[in-house]
C-alpha cells in the first residue's frame, strides 16, 4: 500500500498551515500532508488521489468557509474517499451543526477551535481515528490465509477466531477461487484436511483447532506465574474493565478467555449509546481498544483456554484451566457473560455453523451479500445485527416471538429499523424447523397466533435469543440461581444462601469470600455494556477491600 494522505481544508492560510505543521510534525513519517485552500480545491485534490489509487486516511475540514462549509465538502468527498475518515474542525456556535453531521453525513469527530496544546487535544484524536482507518484498511501483504468450504462449521470457528482475536487474513473457497484450488494442490492437502491456515513464515496448518491455531500466531495460551493477585475468568467488557482497573493498581492480573477479548459485545455491529462516543463505535473497535489498555498496564491474557473447575485452597482459588492445569489467585473475578441460548427445532442442532449461526461477525454478514437473511431475537443486539446485515443482504427478516419491539429494544434501533427498506419485522413468529443438505436452504416459520406454518429458501439464519450463563465450572460451593446466574452481596443474605462469615459480603461478592461477579453473569445485572464496564471496575475495588481483610 502507498503512503496515505491526510487532506487538511481551510480558507484562512494561518489556521490551514498551523494544523499541517502539527500534523507533520507527527505523523509525517507515515502519512502524506496534503493542504487544501477550499472545499473546491479539496475535491479537485481526492479526484486526483482517485485516479493514482492513493489512500485518503483522513479529511479535516474547518466549517465556516465560504462558497462550501466543512460538512457540504465532507459530504462530497465520500464519493473520491469513501473510506476515509472525518473530523470536522468548528467553533462552539456550531456544535449544533457538527452533532447534525454525524448521523447525516457519518462525520467522525468535530473539534473545537483552538487545539492547543496539540498533545492534549489535537493528537489523541487524530490517532484514534487513524487507528481506526488503519484497522479497515490493513497492509494485506502478511495476512494468514484460510481455505475451506463456506459451509464447513470448522472454517467458521476459524474465521471467527482470527476476526475476533484481530488477526488479519485472507478468505479462499475452495469451491468458488481457483486459487484456493492452487493453494490446496500446493500443500497436497485433500478435503480432511480443510481448511488449511497458511501463516507467513510458519507452517501449513491442517484442521486445526482454535488453540493450535494461537499457538501458531504466537498468542499467549498458559499463565505465566504461579501465583496472581485476581485471576478474571471471561475476556468481555466487565473483565477487560476489570483488567485495567486490576492491573494500573498494582495488582497482578490474569484474563482467562475461552474465545476471544470482547464477550457477545465484541460482535455487535454498533454501540450507539456509550458514553463518550456521539457517533457510536463496533463492539470491535471498544474491545480492542480495551485489549491495548490491559496490555499496556501489564495484565496477562490466556487465549482459547476453557475453565473446567474451581477449587478454594485456604486463602488461595485455583481456577482449573483445560490444558494447562490451574491458575492460582487471592481474587477471582466471574466475567463470563452468558451466551445465545440454542433453540429447539428440528434441523437447527444439525445445521449449526452450516448456515445456523449463534451470534454474528463481520465476516458472517459480508459473505451474506445479496442473499435472504433470518435473523431470531427481538433485544439490542439482535437489532444491531439486523442494521449490519442489510447493508449486504438483499432482505432481512427479523423473526420476534413478541407482539412489538417495544418492551425489549432501545428507540433509537427501533426507529432505524422501522426506516431500513429492507428490514422486515415478523412479530408473534417463531422458527418451527430448518432444513438443508450439509447447510441450511430453508426455514420454518410458524405464526403464534394462527399456528399456520411457512416455508421460506434462505442460507442464513442467524439467532439472538435468551440468556445462558456460563458457570457451571463453579461447582457447588458459589451459590447460583435456578436458571445459573451467580448470587451476590445482600441476596445471599435475604435468601439465606450459604454466607457463613461474620461480616456482610460485598456487593458484588459471590457466597465463596473473595470470588466476586460481574457483568452478565450476575444475578440481576443490567445486561448492558455500561454497566458491565462499571461492575468490572467497581469488583477491583472490592478485591481491595477483601485482600485487606485476610
Amino acid at each position: 500500500m502507498s503512503k496515505p494522505t491526510i487532506l487538511t481544508v481551510d480558507d484562512d492560510p494561518m489556521v490551514s498551515a498551523a494544523i499541517s505543521r502539527d500534523l507533520r510534525n507527527r505523523y509525517g513519517d507515515d502519512y502524506l500532508i496534503v493542504r487544501a485552500g477550499s472545499g473546491a480545491q479539496a475535491l479537485a485534490v481526492l479526484a486526483k488521489l482517485a485516479l493514482r489509487n492513493q489512500p485518503v486516511a483522513l479529511i479535516a475540514a474547518d466549517q465556516r468557509m465560504p462558497e462550501m462549509t466543512g460538512i457540504e465538502m465532507l459530504e462530497r468527498a465520500r464519493v473520491h474517499a469513501p473510506g476515509a475518515k472525518y473530523l470536522l474542525l468548528t467553533a462552539y456556535a456550531d456544535t449544533d451543526v457538527a452533532i447534525k453531521a454525524i448521523n447525516d453525513i457519518g462525520l467522525d469527530y468535530y473539534l473545537l477551535k483552538p487545539w492547543d496544546p496539540p498533545e492534549e487535544r489535537l493528537y489523541p484524536v487524530i490517532e484514534g481515528l487513524l487507528d481506526d482507518w488503519r484497522q479497515a484498511n490493513p497492509d494485506h501483504t502478511s495476512d494468514v490465509r484460510v481455505i475451506g468450504n463456506r459451509w464447513s462449521d470448522r472454517s467458521h470457528e476459524i474465521k471467527t477466531f482470527l476476526a475476533r482475536n484481530y488477526v488479519p487474513y485472507r478468505w479462499y473457497d475452495v469451491e468458488r477461487d481457483t486459487e484456493a484450488r492452487r493453494l490446496t494442490q500446493l500443500a497436497e492437502a485433500e478435503a480432511p484436511d480443510l481448511p488449511l491456515v497458511l501463516i507467513p513464515d510458519g507452517d501449513t496448518l491442517r484442521r486445526p483447532s482454535t488453540l493450535d491455531l494461537a499457538g501458531a500466531l504466537g498468542l499467549r495460551t498458559t499463565a505465566q506465574q504461579p501465583l496472581y493477585d485476581v485471576c478474571i475468568v471471561g475476556g468481555g467488557p466487565a473483565g477487560l474493565a476489570a483488567a485495567v482497573y486490576a492491573a494500573s493498581e498494582g495488582l497482578s492480573t490474569v484474563i482467562v478467555e475461552r474465545e476471544a477479548p470482547g464477550g457477545q459485545a465484541g460482535q455487535s455491529a454498533a454501540i450507539e449509546n456509550y458514553l463518550g462516543f456521539p457517533r457510536g463505535l463496533t463492539g470491535s473497535d471498544l474491545a480492542q481498544r480495551a485489549v491495548a489498555q490491559v496490555s499496556r498496564f501489564g495484565a496477562e491474557m490466556v487465549l482459547a483456554r476453557s475453565v473446567t473447575g474451581f477449587e478454594t485452597r485456604g486463602p488461595v482459588h485455583a481456577v482449573l484451566v483445560e490444558g494447562a492445569g490451574e491458575i492460582e489467585a487471592r481474587a477471582v473475578i466471574v466475567a463470563t457473560g452468558v451466551s445465545y441460548r440454542r433453540l429447539e427445532a428440528p434441523g437447527l442442532a444439525e445445521l449449526t455453523s452450516c448456515g445456523v449461526y449463534y451470534g454474528v461477525s463481520a465476516s458472517d454478514a459480508s459473505q451474506c451479500e445479496g442473499d435472504d437473511v433470518y435473523l431470531v431475537g427481538g433485544a439490542n443486539s439482535a437489532g444491531q445485527a439486523a442494521l449490519n446485515l442489510a447493508r449486504y443482504a438483499r432482505n432481512v427478516v427479523l423473526i420476534v416471538r413478541g407482539s412489538s419491539l417495544e418492551a425489549t429494544m432501545s428507540r433509537y434501533l427501533i426507529d432505524k429499523i422501522a426506516s431500513t427498506p429492507n428490514i422486515r419485522v415478523r412479530c408473534r413468529s417463531e422458527v418451527a424447523a430448518c432444513r438443508g443438505n450439509g447447510h441450511l436452504e430453508a426455514v420454518t416459520i410458524a405464526d403464534r397466533n394462527t399456528g399456520r406454518t411457512e416455508e421460506l429458501p434462505t442460507s442464513w439464519l442467524f439467532v439472538f435469543v435468551g440468556a445462558s450463563p456460563r458457570t457451571e465450572w463453579l461447582g457447588p460451593d458459589v451459590v447460583r440461581d435456578a436458571k445459573g446466574f451467580v448470587v451476590t452481596g445482600q441476596e445471599l443474605l435475604a435468601h439465606d444462601q450459604g454466607w457463613r462469615l461474620p461480616r456482610a459480603p460485598f456487593v458484588l461478592e459471590s457466597s465463596v469470600p473473595g470470588v466476586f461477579a460481574a457483568g452478565d453473569v450476575r444475578l440481576d445485572s443490567m445486561k448492558r455494556v455500561a454497566s458491565a464496564v462499571g461492575e468490572g471496575a467497581m469488583s477491583v475495588y472490592l478485591v481491595h477491600r477483601y485482600l485487606a481483610t485476610v
